[in-house]
């Protein structure tokens, strides 16, 4: 006995009932600021690094 398509339509169902259409795009809009914000991070950390030399004379 599986997942069939029957059941994540119930799953998807009843929480859409349960927090609204209003609340999932909150949540959805605050995903996608959150993976913008953490690839924005990973590309900061491969950006190379300049080093400032000492110059004595």
């Amino acid at each position: 006995m599986g997942i069939s398509i029957w059941h994540i339509l119930v799953v998807v169902a009843v929480v859409f009932l349960l927090f609204g259409r209003g609340r999932i795009s909150g949540v959805m809009e605050d995903l996608a600021k959150g993976i913008k914000s953490f690839k924005k991070g990973m590309a900061d950390d491969d950006a190379p690094v300049k080093k400032i030399e000492d110059k004595q004379e």
